[in-house]
């Protein structure tokens, strides 16, 4: 299983050469074509290495990362070098000087989960400053459960695709549903529901409207408005004001079960700021028609209206806002808990919202307690590398940045992930020792000192599944282990033997009967659930026979039974309500995050003084053909490629307009960095907006300049390293503006899959 879907693969001479998608899939995803030809790519990491430069200067801040040579290592020896620094970063500056960076989808697996098996690592050492939430939703992280209690039921306990197939009428997408997205999840997914459940619910009669500057955020038949980037919160106060001007809020739920609205009423009508919501004043905003505005209010008041909006919404500066404002609206409407109705977050993000949970535990390697009390917003990795010692505001909190030796990332990329890539390469030049376990030479693999061979989740055994799929699975190894590649696990067992708690660490087990072990504790729980699908069989059959399906919570309304009885089943808010003002934000004193949603207006827009200089607004969302940069170079993602470039669209208007045309090499470009794109010129985005998918491995035209160009198209290079506001510091890479030009230069060579020199001693 991978994360965009089950299959079998075929292997020959070590290689994957073909997978066949999962029989019981209903819209298997094509990424899965990313699968053959990656186990011994070029891009392999074959054994253990060592930056020159730190074998021969020792440790220290450098300006060679990601451009110098490495030295190959033996195992033996790299376990007595990894061991050697660790213990002399704890013993000179404390646990807390580790960073256990480790971000990212990493592999499936329940067992061989790099983040997991890094963490318990460094906790059973002593501990590690660690970070806390998500790139993709590190806003709604922290201001969700201020204003519904939870973050994690959002997705987990969504109203699920068949109760919207049958009962939604109206369905009003901030962000589209992009079936793109829904092709993964993390963990793994055995079908894909998104698309029939969208088809049967327009077959009932059924409407879409997506609320997006492009076309194909929503397949098939549906209403498209195209708003100007970052004007979503404007429109969702417009069509909050028709409804309370209007007299078609429902006033007996927000006196029920909300708490705050009439401090929210009085922004929203202008009593407070001398500015009313209306309809006219979102349409300066967001360029939309007013009278647009008002009929989809009506519209969404007179049938059973779902509100959605995605996670790249809250991606952008003061990405807080968007998903209060629509839980806000959704309330306004009094459909919350409602089959059909109220409000989701997700839909079209991932393949988990929608989808029905499994009611019992996991099987979940243990990983212990941090005894280190510090973190991180994870955006803030550049922050906090850059100004150790500096205090930062976070949730309510004041906050001190450790001061960081060493860094320990196991699993992700963050060079597909951060933003401003020169800034962050700059950052990577403080700390003393930076080790990266990794399968691929990566970006991030190219800036490591001690370098780490990782097999990948084909070179292994494991069992995976997920909190919203029926099926637990058996990944059985397909190919043997690549050159020297090592699995993390063994990696780490040796470390902790070397250090002193190899026994802690392992518990006298091999990878297989971890294997075992994990799999017959969650056999125990499903054996005392009384209304399970079915008897899991002992281990040994369960490995034969592959897979073993789980009971799933099946039609499930978010909110329902908060809906039914808000006493017997409050919300986790300090008012057990909805907070649409909520007292203990509005506490903070935050001039970038209000005690409820209002607008703020962004920096990189288009109706911003910058948009002079750099007058297209590009959005950097996720790819059609990869999972983020995940096997980048497999044949899926390499067809989309223009000249071996990442594709950019633009409108024909725009491309017109600059005299460019389909096909041209392009330099995307402002004042933070420049990238290299391939033009596909496209009728299907607002004019002056472009879409350059993240993702695109970064290869710097010359490595040894943080802010050179990227050949390949990174749009990390451009956007800005900014949280969301005080209160989350969420990512803000979905949004900037840049201006686009034709490059007449000589084409530079791809390199990014190349790996650097490895001597030998």
């Amino acid at each position: 299983m991978a994360h965009w879907g089950m299959f079998s693969a075929r292997a020959r001479d070590g290689e994957i050469v073909a997978v066949q998608p999962y029989a019981g899939d209903r819209d298997p995803s094509p990424i899965l074509g990313n699968i053959p030809g990656s186990v011994r790519h070029r891009a392999r990491i074959a054994g253990p290495a060592v930056r020159w430069g730190w074998l021969e200067h020792g440790p220290g801040p450098s300006r060679r990362r990601g451009d110098d040579e490495y030295v190959a290592v033996s195992w033996d020896e790299l376990t007595e070098i990894l061991a050697g620094e660790l213990q002399r970063v704890k013993d000179r500056h404390g646990n807390r000087a580790i960073f256990g960076g480790s971000y990212g989808w990493s592999a499936p697996g329940r067992f061989h989960h790099a983040q997991s098996q890094v963490h318990r690592f460094l906790k059973m050492f002593g501990g590690y400053t660690r970070s806390v939430h998500s790139y993709s939703l590190g806003a709604t992280g922290v201001i969700m459960p201020h204003v519904v209690g939870t973050h994690w039921k959002l997705f987990a306990r969504s109203t699920s695709w068949e109760v919207i197939a049958r009962e939604t009428d109206l369905m009003v997408c901030f962000g589209g549903i992009p079936l793109k997205n829904t092709a993964v999840n993390d963990g793994g997914t055995s079908d894909h529901p998104t698309r029939d459940a969208l088809d049967r619910m327009r077959a009932r009669g059924g409407r879409i409207v997506s609320i997006s500057p492009l076309r194909s955020d929503v397949h098939g038949e549906h209403e498209w408005l195209a708003p100007r980037p970052g004007s979503d919160v404007a429109i969702m106060l417009a069509l909050a004001y028709v409804l309370a001007t209007e007299d078609l809020a429902d006033r007996d739920f927000l006196d029920r079960y909300c708490t705050g609205y009439d401090r929210f009423e009085e922004y929203l009508l202008g009593r407070t700021d001398g500015l009313p919501k209306t309809p006219e004043w979102a349409a300066g905003l967001s360029g939309l028609p007013a009278e647009a505005l008002v009929d989809l209010a009506r519209r969404m008041a007179r049938g059973r209206t779902l509100v959605t909006v995605t996670w790249s919404l809250q991606r952008v500066r003061h990405g807080e806002q968007a998903p209060w404002a629509g839980v806000t609206l959704a309330a306004m409407l009094g459909q919350i808990g409602v089959p059909g109705g109220g409000f989701g977050h997700g839909y079209g993000s991932m393949n988990e919202p929608g989808l029905s949970p499994v009611p019992y535990p996991l099987p979940t390697l243990f990983q212990g307690d941090n005894d280190v009390e510090d973190f991180i917003p994870v955006a803030a990795i550049a922050d906090m590398l850059l100004h150790p010692g500096e205090q930062f505001d976070y949730d309510g909190q004041r906050r001190t940045f450790p001061d960081i030796r060493l860094v320990y990332w196991a699993g992700g990329n963050p060079f597909h992930h951060h933003q401003d890539l020169g800034r962050l390469r700059r950052a990577l030049q403080r700390p003393d020792t930076i080790v990266v376990h990794d399968p691929y030479w990566t970006a991030m693999a190219k800036h490591a000192d001690i370098v780490v061979p990782s097999t990948t989740a084909l070179e292994r055994d494991d069992l995976t599944c997920t909190r919203n799929d029926p099926l637990l699975v058996a990944m059985q190894a397909a190919v043997p282990p690549f050159v020297d590649a090592r699995d993390d696990y063994d990696t780490f067992a040796a470390l902790a033997h070397r250090l002193g708690f190899g026994d802690r660490f392992t518990e006298g087990r091999t990878s297989r009967e971890w294997l075992e072990h994990l799999y017959e504790q969650w056999r125990g729980f499903v054996l005392a659930d009384k209304q399970r699908v079915e008897d899991p069989p002992p281990f040994r059959e369960f490995w034969v026979k592959g897979q073993v399906r789980m009971r799933t919570e099946d039609d499930l309304t978010l909110f329902e039974d908060f809906r039914a009885d808000p006493d017997r089943h409050p919300l986790r808010t300090p008012s057990g309500r909805i907070e649409i003002f909520s007292a203990d934000i509005d506490s903070f004193g935050y001039d970038d995050c209000a005690g409820h949603p209002r607008w703020y207006e962004p920096e990189e827009w288009l109706g911003s003084a910058r948009a002079q200089r750099f007058p297209l607004h590009l959005i950097a969302n996720q790819p059609a053909t990869r999972l983020h940069s995940q096997l980048d170079h497999g044949a899926v993602s390499q067809a989309s490629k223009i000249h071996g470039r990442e594709p950019i669209r633009m409108h024909p208007d725009d491309a017109a307009r600059r005299g460019l045309t389909d096909g041209d090499i392009v330099r995307v470009f402002n004042d933070r960095g420049s990238c290299l794109a391939g033009l596909v010129v496209d009728d299907g985005l607002l004019p002056q907006v472009v879409q350059l998918a993240t993702g695109a491995w970064y290869d710097p035209l010359d490595p040894s300049d943080p802010g050179s160009l990227c050949v390949h198209g990174n749009p990390n290079v451009l956007t800005p390293d900014v949280g969301t506001s005080s209160l989350a510091r969420g990512c803000t890479g979905q949004h900037v503006l840049v201006e686009v030009e034709r490059y007449d230069g000589e084409l530079p060579p791809i390199r990014a899959y190349d790996p650097p020199v490895v001597r030998s001693r």
